[in-house]
């Protein structure tokens, strides 16, 4: 038997192979380099790769291609969505290398290993040990989401699905202070993860057993040979859609969401929450558009239920919260359902609005969490609603920082968060889904109770002896902020010019 090794057109995954390639480099430094300047290297490391990858996904941006055996499908939704993780990537980095926030050092502990408040713990804190597992962890976290969206068969997805769910695991559970509660949260998180990748992949083994093939483009083909529809790839579809929908975090399968944002570092809820969804939703767009396109009034439904659900109830739940990253966390469970509804419209333009939708909400999470990152008190960051009582006549500048990206969040005009709403509102009205805009406007309104009430405490509350304060960032946590400022107000002003990137960055190769 004649094996034929597939062609592979290297110059269009390099972008993955310099991440991939600067993850192994980033695990032998932390193996091999002196601890007095590993976190040198690896912050040289991951930027550098970062910026290099960025560099190589601009210049394939005319490549059109399916490499590795038709695995592998680089095309305008791909680039797209690859441009954008590594952007927020290079952001969210910047919030986790940063140090002049905590008097301590970093947000995360100097050694995870180590029993939280025993002996040891303490004699690695005094003696300054930074905890630098981390830029290997978040070098193969990016590849996976760069393979996420690129991937054009079931078993690839799959992989990539589990290349960024274990790093994850752990970075959440490595924060430095409030360390049981982030352990917690990361067993919590890896626990239902388990079970999530566990449905995907039966979900594959039922499509592969349907159609003979993990190939999308082959399975497309397949199901339109077939004019009789089968139980069995419709229980495929409807479990495969549970490992990206996990990751989004939509109902009903939000639990870990709340958990995860409240204890785990918040540079890390910062990075995962803005790249992730991006990659998610670029997966699932791909699964659901280019395999599963023939059957779109099967899972159509099945969107319009997750995406109902996702919004009333992160709704309604993020109204009582009175810590801000728990708030914040069901406000991800409703913001899921809310790009949800482009896609429920299954149309070019629902397609867009998702796209459009899920970047500009990737730089409002950067910098939000950039913000909650820097207000403090002396058990470390203020996270409870009380202590930012009156912090908008103490810091100005970062209060109103944060308010543009509350407004954004809630939909209020000149924020892009008014241009995305408007843009799946209006895909879903004209696919015919218009009972699902008013649940959309219905839960918007909810939503924009608890956005508009953390802008009150800041600025109409007088400040008290328990307000927080806001600690002077370095470079890092600033230019990640002004950046999510900047894009945020831009997308909202002036939207025009990415929307005709997005339409011609359209169309999925098959």
């Amino acid at each position: 038997m004649n094996f034929t090794p597939p062609s592979i057109d290297y110059f269009a995954i390099s972008p993955m192979i310099v991440i991939f390639a600067a993850a192994v480099v980033s695990v032998l430094v932390e193996a091999f380099a002196p601890r007095s300047t590993r976190r040198f290297l690896q912050l040289l490391l991951v930027f550098g790769a970062l910026i290099t990858s960025l560099v190589l996904i601009i210049l394939n941006a005319s490549t059109r291609t399916l490499t590795a055996g038709g695995s592998v499908a680089i095309d305008g939704p791909a680039l797209l969505f690859q441009g954008s993780i590594v952007i927020l990537a290079i952001l969210g980095v910047g919030l986790m290398a940063e140090r002049s926030i905590d008097p301590v050092g970093d947000a995360f502990a100097s050694r995870v290993s180590a029993l939280p408040g025993s002996e040891e713990e303490r004699q690695f804190t005094q003696r300054g040990y930074l905890q630098t597992e981390v830029w290997p962890l978040t070098l193969f976290a990016v590849l996976g989401m760069l393979l996420f969206v690129s991937a054009n068969d079931l078993l690839l997805m799959f992989v990539a699905l589990e290349v960024i769910s274990l790093p994850l695991y752990l970075m959440t559970g490595m924060a430095r202070r409030r360390r049981l509660i982030s352990q917690e949260a990361a067993l919590k998180y890896f626990l239902l993860g388990v079970f999530a990748s566990a449905f995907f992949l039966y979900g594959a083994a039922l499509v592969y057993g349907y159609s003979g093939s993990i190939n999308f483009s082959e399975i497309a083909q397949t199901i339109s040979s077939k004019p009789s529809e089968s139980i069995i790839l419709l229980i495929g579809i409807g479990m495969l859609m549970v490992g990206p929908l996990f990751k989004i975090g939509a109902v009903p399968f939000h639990q870990w969401v709340p958990d995860v944002y409240q204890g785990a570092p918040t540079p890390v809820v910062g990075f995962m929450a803005a790249t992730v969804k991006i990659a998610a939703f670029g997966a699932l767009l791909r699964l659901l558009y280019v395999a599963f396109g023939g059957v779109r009034w099967d899972w159509e439904p099945i969107i319009w239920i997750v995406a109902s659900a996702s919004m009333i109830l992160g709704s309604i739940l993020a109204l009582v919260q009175t810590d801000i990253k728990r708030l914040l966390g069901y406000s991800w469970i409703a913001q899921a359902g809310f790009i949800l509804v482009g896609l429920a419209a299954a149309s070019p333009a629902g397609l867009q609005s998702t796209k459009f939708y899920v970047i500009s909400y990737g730089f409002a999470t950067v910098g939000t969490f950039a913000v909650v990152s820097m207000v403090r008190d002396s058990n470390g960051e203020a996270t409870n609603l009380a202590a930012w009582a009156g912090l908008g006549r103490k810091s100005p500048i970062v209060a109103a920082a944060l308010s543009i990206f509350l407004l954004g969040l809630a939909g209020i005009p000149l924020t892009s968060g008014f241009v995305s709403k408007f843009l799946v509102f209006v895909a879903a009205v004209e696919a015919g889904a218009a009972w699902l805009v008013i649940i959309g406007v219905v839960a918007s309104l909810i939503a924009a109770f608890f956005y508009v009430r953390v802008i009150v405490i800041m600025f109409f509350s007088k400040p008290t002896e328990q307000t927080a304060v806001v600690a002077v960032p370095s470079a890092f946590t600033t230019v990640a902020l002004a950046a999510s400022v900047a894009v945020t107000v831009i997308l909202g002003v002036m939207p025009q010019p990415v929307l005709d990137l997005l339409t011609n960055a359209d169309v999925f190769i098959r």
